[in-house]
């Protein structure tokens, strides 16, 4: 049986070393990243292989065959000395903060053509902060790059993945986030994006953690897995997907009528659009791995036991995602290794004594000489013990915690959940393999805006604050 569903937030924990962490953050994580729990590392000859499997199954449909040798490199900067307006000049100098964040204060201008209307989120990287774009007349997010020139660095090489991601779909048919421009302010890297609506987790979290109806796990699931299968055949790994790095398109939500007994009524996404964020930690197959990557909820298992990680661990935090969307909640909350794969086990069942075999040293030691996992360790509080203890199955997590919506489609759904949560990463399913199962043949609705359970909904509202536009009533120019 499973014991009573609670909701709990989730702490901060972020693999990602600081040059790379970079990323479009909604406001409601401002100021808060995921703690890195381990160092990176050189990674192994056999770790850095390219899944065969992988390989044979997906074709090259969304880029054309020579694409490498189409590659267009680092884009070029705006120069903002191309607009000037005499009465919005940028502010005095100010010195940037001990740590190379830029200071700014609401209201400033970046030159003549950007305006600061609100801070959006913060991160290892710098600040994200919303502006009006006096030139084209329109909202966007510009992400502000700390001074330290390991951070310039690693912004040069986010610059050129955006850059490779838009050469090839310039119009965001396959749902990777847009640069419009880039500039450098005051020693600092700016990156100028559109501006987005929440992600998925902040549409949660003020939904009190209710999961999505199922046509919007289906649309959101289908738009990430096309993403995913676009930058796959690009050679790219993303390493960091998680519902803070998926964002609605559009801010505007519709309420539906509170049940009975109750003053709340849920939340629905208007536009069920959605964008992929956060570049910064994406790696060419063919370059340098990092020992460790991914958020570690969304973590597959080859990359903690130190075997080495490519396309497929994308696959796995996927499978995560699509569980979390249907039911509320992050499948692993956890913090630690051990207590991390003992949660894997009881909702996966043992894992491969293979993968065991293979593991790196520093991993034997969660594991006895048969090769089962050390679980429970005599050091192991009360509180991991219940954490561990209280999962059950995939089957009967998402019979019991998903949406009521879901039920019609359960045996799909946990079906291809299950195909992305292999263990072995040769058997899990690929992107293009998961957009052929049975749950995503369903088709969309043609509006782009999805079927929910109520029919009663007030009219639709938008997420973001009202300050930018008392900021912009002042100033239209």
């Amino acid at each position: 049986m499973v014991a009573n569903k609670t909701r709990r937030r989730r702490q901060p924990d972020s693999p990602s070393e600081p040059a790379s962490s970079a990323g479009l953050e909604n406001g409601s994580r401002s100021g808060h990243k995921r703690r890195r729990a381990e160092a990176d590392v050189p990674q192994s000859t056999e770790g850095r292989r390219t899944s065969k499997r992988l390989r044979s199954a997906e074709k090259l449909r969304r880029v054309p065959r020579d694409w490498r040798k189409q590659k267009p490199g680092l884009p070029a900067p705006v120069r903002l000395s191309d607009y000037v307006v005499a009465d919005r000049p940028s502010p005095p100098f100010r010195s940037d903060d001990k740590d190379g964040h830029f200071q700014f204060e609401l209201g400033d201008n970046l030159a003549s053509r950007y305006k600061v209307l609100s801070k959006m989120g913060e991160g290892t990287f710098g600040r994200v902060l919303e502006c009006w774009d006096r030139k084209n007349r329109d909202y966007v997010a510009i992400k502000i790059i700390r001074s330290l020139q390991k951070y310039r660095d690693a912004a040069m090489i986010e610059l050129e993945v955006l850059n490779i991601l838009d050469h090839f779909d310039s119009d965001c048919k396959w749902h990777c986030v847009g640069l419009k421009d880039w500039f450098d302010y005051r020693g600092h890297v700016c990156m100028v994006f559109e501006r987005l609506g929440p992600s998925l987790f902040d549409f949660l979290r003020r939904n009190n953690y209710h999961p999505f109806h199922v046509d919007l796990v289906r649309s959101f699931g289908r738009q990430m897995l096309e993403s995913i299968a676009y930058i796959h055949e690009l050679t790219l790994v993303h390493t960091d997907l998680k519902p803070e790095n998926i964002l609605l398109q559009s801010a505007e939500y519709d309420k539906q009528t509170p049940p009975r007994g109750s003053k709340v009524g849920k939340r629905v996404p208007a536009s069920s659009t959605i964008r992929v964020i956060d570049f910064g930690s994406a790696t060419f197959e063919d370059q340098y791995h990092s020992k460790v990557v991914s958020t570690r909820h969304y973590r597959a298992p080859e990359v903690i036991l130190g075997l080495g990680w490519s396309y497929p661990c994308d696959l796995w935090s996927a499978g995560c995602i699509l569980y979390e969307l249907a039911t509320g909640d992050a499948l692993f909350q956890t913090h630690d290794n051990l207590e991390h794969l003992a949660m894997m086990e009881r909702v996966l069942g043992t894992m491969p004594t293979g993968m065991v075999r293979k593991a790196g040293k520093t991993m034997q030691r969660y594991f006895t000489s048969r090769h089962r996992l050390a679980w429970p360790p005599r050091s192991a509080d009360s509180r991991s013990l219940r954490a561990v203890a209280k999962l059950a199955s995939l089957q009967d997590l998402v019979e019991v915690s998903g949406d009521v919506s879901c039920d019609p489609y359960l045996e799909s759904l946990i079906d291809v959940i299950s195909g992305m949560l292999k263990y072995d990463p040769e058997a899990r399913l690929s992107a293009d393999e998961a957009l052929q199962h049975k749950f995503f043949a369903v088709e969309e609705l043609p509006s782009g805006k999805e079927e929910v359970s109520s029919p009663r909904r007030t009219r639709s509202k938008d997420l973001r604050s009202s300050a930018p536009s008392k900021l912009l009533a002042t100033d239209k120019s």
